[in-house]
């Protein structure tokens, strides 16, 4: 499968986008780009590869991100990724924690663009049937942002990386922890916007505290396009107008209710395979809030959700008294 736009994805989130995350994203919007949580290039070469990679075709399009900092390994990761199906690798040079820094990657690599552009050879070479693209911070610690973004993005550019997706954060790599990273260093979309101007000729991508789909679409005019994280996910019906906005498709936009008729059918697959249900349900919580009945929608999933052998009919009471609660408050 060919990626046909990079207008809208979201992004890709430690413990959140696995496999059950994303089918679940894909029930509310059929045209997003799709991104797995960032895996390390030892844990590819080395782990369980079925286990770390695989992935249903209802997830697709679908990137890899991939971590590290020896251009070999990541040439092994690269064809690796490649040989499961995916239709992107995505090189995290963003990441704030601890332990991405010990293992010198993440967002410590904005001062080491050298390495990052022979990083990125090293993949396409590998993988040379699927693009390969790169997610940055603006900077990190007491760099100027104008300067280590434009720098890192010349030198990928220089071997023939053509995307970016650059989170319009400073990362601080000491003093903030990683989620204080995500929300205390001051966004510039300003500077995203001037690399565009300046470069016009590359792909770039909005990352960093957009908060819903109107702002994203805001912020990333003039862009190629805008990558939405944890707004995606606290708040998955957000999604559900991507594909008609974003992507211009004529079908109507479908119902939260309709997201999770949808979506039924992948669960009760997993179940089969003896996914527990709440492993697919964590997802789904922040479905409808704001809502009426959202409260009663997360405490079912909640409370039943854990419990061995429970089924798809757990979802389906959550959705009726979801249903039940938003009739009597109309």
């Amino acid at each position: 499968m060919k990626i046909q736009s990079r207008k809208f994805a979201v992004a890709p989130m430690m413990d959140w986008t696995d496999r059950h995350c994303r089918a679940f994203h894909r029930a509310l919007t059929r045209h997003a780009l799709l991104y797995t949580e960032m895996l390390t290039a030892d844990a590819l070469i080395h782990g369980n590869r079925e286990r770390l990679l695989g992935f249903s075709e209802i997830e697709r399009p679908l990137a890899l991100q991939l971590g590290g900092s020896d251009p070999a390994k990541i040439a092994d990761a690269a064809r690796i990724a490649a040989a499961f199906g995916y239709d992107e690798i995505n090189l995290n040079i963003g990441c704030p924690s601890d332990r991405v820094q010990a293992g010198r990657f993440g967002a410590c690599l904005m001062r080491e663009p050298d390495l990052v552009a022979a990083l990125w050879a090293a993949a396409q070479s590998a993988a040379p049937e699927i693009p390969v693209t790169i997610k940055c911070r603006i900077g990190v610690d007491e760099q100027e942002p104008r300067e280590a973004l434009f720098a890192l993005v010349d030198k990928a550019a220089g071997e023939g990386c053509r995307t970016f997706i650059v989170h319009a954060r400073k990362a601080w790599l000491s003093g903030l922890s990683p989620k204080e990273n995500r929300d205390v260093p001051p966004l510039d979309y300003e500077l995203v916007r001037a690399l565009k101007r300046e470069r016009p000729n590359l792909k770039i991508i909005l990352n960093g505290g957009l908060r819903d789909l109107d702002h994203a679409l805001s912020e990333s005019a003039g862009l190629d396009g805008a990558m939405l994280g944890r707004a995606a996910y606290q708040n998955p019906a957000t999604l559900i107008d991507v594909d008609s906005r974003v992507f211009g498709a004529n079908a109507p936009a479908i119902s939260r209710v309709d997201a999770v008729e949808r979506h039924i059918p992948y669960m009760e697959t997993m179940l089969a395979r003896r996914t527990p249900l709440h492993a697919m349900t964590r997802h789904m919580l922040g479905l409808f809030n704001a809502q009426p009945g959202g409260r009663a929608w997360r405490r079912i999933l909640s409370e039943q959700g854990v419990r061995t052998g429970a089924g798809v009919e757990v979802v389906r009471a959550a959705m009726a008294q979801a249903s039940v609660r938003a009739e009597q408050a109309a």
